[in-house]
C-alpha cells in the first residue's frame, strides 16, 4: 500500500508540472503580475508531492519539507483567489508568510517531541482547514461580483475538499493510537487519496477558469479594439470637420475684424472730415464774396490741417488696435492729455452752450498710448455732447473729474443728458448696440477695446446729475499687451 502512495504522489507530482508548463508556454495564459501567486502555487505542491515520494528513504525532515510546500502552495492559491477582487498589500502577504511558518514550526516541534503520525495528520489538517474555510471566503465575495460556471464549479470543489480535510483530521485524531504502517492501510487510503485528489481537482478547476477569464478577457479586448477603431473613425471625422469649422470661423473672424475697422474707420472720421468740410466751406463762401482776410483764413487752414492730422493719427491707433499689436506705451500725464482735448471738444461744447466742468486731480503719469485714451476721451465726450444738443436740458453740464484711487487712475465723465435706456445698459459695450438713430454702435465697443488692451476697466451708471455716468480706471503700473 505505501508503494500505491507513492505512486500516487509521483502521478500528482507530474500532473501538476503539466499544469505549470501550460502557464509558460505561447499558448498559456495571458501573462499578468498576479499569474506569479499561481505559478508558485502549482511548483510548490509538486514539490510536496515529490517530497512524500521520496521521504521514504530519506531523512524525516523531508515530511517537514513536504508539508511546508503543501502549506505554502494553499497559502499562494488563497492569495492568487483574493487577487481576483482586490489588490494584494504588503501586509497580506506578511499574514501569510507568518502564518505558514508558524504551522510548519509547530509540525517540526511535533515530530522531534515524536508525536505520532495520526496526530501529525490531525494537527495539519488544523491549518490546511483554516486556509480552506478562506478560500470559500474569498470566492463567496468573488461570486457576488462573477456568477460565471467555472467560477461556481471551483467553489463546489473548494467545498469538497474542505469536508475531505475535515474527515480526514477527525479520522486523524480519532486513530492517534494507531502507527504508519497500519494507518496507511485500506480503511486510511480513500480518505487519504480523496483528500489530495480534491486538491488537484481544485488546480483543475483553478486552471479551467483562468483560461475562461482569459477568453473573455480577449473577447472583449477584441470587442474593444474594433469599437475603438470605430471610435478613431469617428474621432478623425469629428477633427477633420472641427479643424473645417476652426478654418471658418478664422475667416469669420477676420472679415469681422475688417468689417470693425472699416467701420470704426468711418465712425471716428466723420467728425474731422465733417470739420474740414465746413472749414473748406467757410474759406470757398469768403472767396466768393471777396472777402479774404489773411489773418481768418490763416487760422482756417490750421484748423484744417489739425483735422487732417487728426485723421491721420486716428487711421494709425486703429490700425495697430485692429492688427492686436502691442501697446506702445510711454509715461502721460492724464490731465495734461485730457487739457490737449479741449481744443476739440471745447468749441463744439460752447456753440451748444453746454457748460463742461473740468475737476483734475491727478499729479503724475501713468503707462498708456496717449493716442488710444485719447481717442477714448474724444469718444465718450462727443457722446455726452451729442445726447445733451438733443435734450431739452436748459442748464445742460459735462463735468470731467480725475483723482488717484487704489493703484488706479480714476477718470469719471457725467452729464445731465437723457442717459441711457433701462434696455440697453446690459449691452451698451457691445460691438453694433447703440441708442441713437444714425449711430453705428461701435463707439462705446471701441472704448472698452481701447480700455481693455490697457488692462484697464471701463464701467457705466446713472450720473448724479441725472444723465449718463462713465468710469475709467488705469493701472498705474506698465501695462503689457
Amino acid at each position: 500500500m505505501q508503494a500505491a502512495n507513492q505512486i500516487f504522489f509521483s502521478l500528482l507530482a507530474l500532473m501538476l508540472v503539466g499544469l505549470y508548463v501550460s502557464t509558460i508556454t505561447p499558448s498559456g495564459y495571458k501573462k499578468d503580475k498576479n499569474l506569479i501567486y499561481w505559478q508558485a502555487s502549482i511548483l510548490l505542491r509538486a514539490a510536496a508531492f515529490v517530497a512524500w515520494t521520496v521521504s521514504p528513504y530519506l531523512f524525516g525532515f523531508s515530511l517537514t519539507i513536504a508539508n511546508f510546500c503543501f502549506l505554502a502552495s494553499m497559502v499562494l492559491l488563497v492569495l492568487l483567489f483574493r487577487s481576483w477582487r482586490v489588490e494584494i498589500t504588503r501586509s497580506s502577504l506578511l499574514v501569510a508568510a507568518g502564518f505558514s511558518l508558524i504551522a510548519i514550526i509547530i509540525y517540526e516541534v511535533l515530530r522531534q517531541s515524536g508525536a505520532g503520525f495520526a496526530i501529525r495528520t490531525g494537527y495539519m489538517s488544523i491549518p490546511i482547514l483554516i486556509l480552506s474555510i478562506w478560500e470559500v471566503n474569498e470566492l463567496t465575495r468573488l461570486l457576488k461580483k462573477d456568477q460565471s460556471f467555472g467560477l461556481k464549479v471551483l467553489m463546489g470543489i473548494v467545498l469538497v475538499s474542505l469536508t475531505v480535510t475535515f474527515s480526514v483530521g477527525v479520522y486523524g485524531l480519532i486513530n492517534h493510537t494507531r502507527g504508519v504502517s497500519q494507518l496507511i492501510q485500506f480503511d486510511s487510503t480513500f480518505i487519504l487519496w480523496g483528500s489530495l485528489s480534491a486538491h488537484l481537482l481544485i488546480y483543475i478547476a483553478v486552471s479551467s477558469y483562468l483560461y475562461q477569464r482569459l477568453m473573455k478577457s480577449e473577447l472583449s479586448a477584441r470587442i474593444g479594439l474594433e469599437r475603438s477603431s470605430t471610435e478613431n473613425a469617428q474621432i478623425k471625422a469629428l477633427l477633420e470637420e472641427r479643424e473645417g469649422l476652426i478654418s471658418s470661423l478664422l475667416i469669420a473672424n477676420k472679415t469681422a475684424a475688417t468689417g470693425a475697422l472699416s467701420a470704426s474707420i468711418a465712425h471716428e472720421l466723420n467728425q474731422p472730415v465733417g470739420a474740414i468740410s465746413l472749414n473748406a466751406e467757410f474759406i470757398q463762401r469768403q472767396l466768393n464774396e471777396g472777402q479774404t482776410d489773411p489773418s481768418s483764413l490763416k487760422e482756417v487752414i490750421t484748423s484744417i490741417q489739425q483735422d487732417n492730422h487728426r485723421i491721420a493719427k486716428i487711421v494709425s491707433t486703429l490700425r495697430d488696435i485692429f492688427r492686436q499689436e502691442e501697446i506702445k506705451t510711454s509715461d502721460v500725464h492724464l490731465d495734461e492729455l485730457i487739457e490737449q482735448t479741449k481744443s476739440i471738444i471745447v468749441p463744439q461744447a460752447r456753440d451748444l452752450k453746454i457748460n463742461l466742468k473740468f475737476d483734475l486731480n491727478v499729479n503724475q503719469s501713468i503707462p498708456m498710448n496717449n493716442n488710444e485714451i485719447s481717442q477714448v476721451l474724444i469718444n465718450l465726450l462727443n457722446n455726452s455732447i451729442e445726447a445733451l444738443s438733443n435734450s431739452n436740458q436748459s442748464n445742460k453740464e459735462i463735468n470731467i473729474h480725475t483723482r488717484v484711487f487704489g493703484n488706479y487712475v480714476e477718470l469719471k465723465i457725467s452729464d445731465n443728458g437723457p442717459g441711457i435706456p433701462d434696455q440697453l445698459k446690459a449691452s451698451i459695450f457691445d460691438l453694433m448696440k447703440t441708442n441713437k438713430k444714425q449711430g453705428m454702435g461701435l463707439g462705446l465697443w471701441l472704448c472698452k477695446h481701447i480700455i481693455d488692451r490697457h488692462q484697464g476697466r471701463i464701467s457705466y451708471q446713472q450720473s448724479s446729475l441725472g444723465g449718463a455716468e462713465f468710469l475709467i480706471q488705469l493701472p498705474i503700473e506698465c501695462v503689457g499687451t
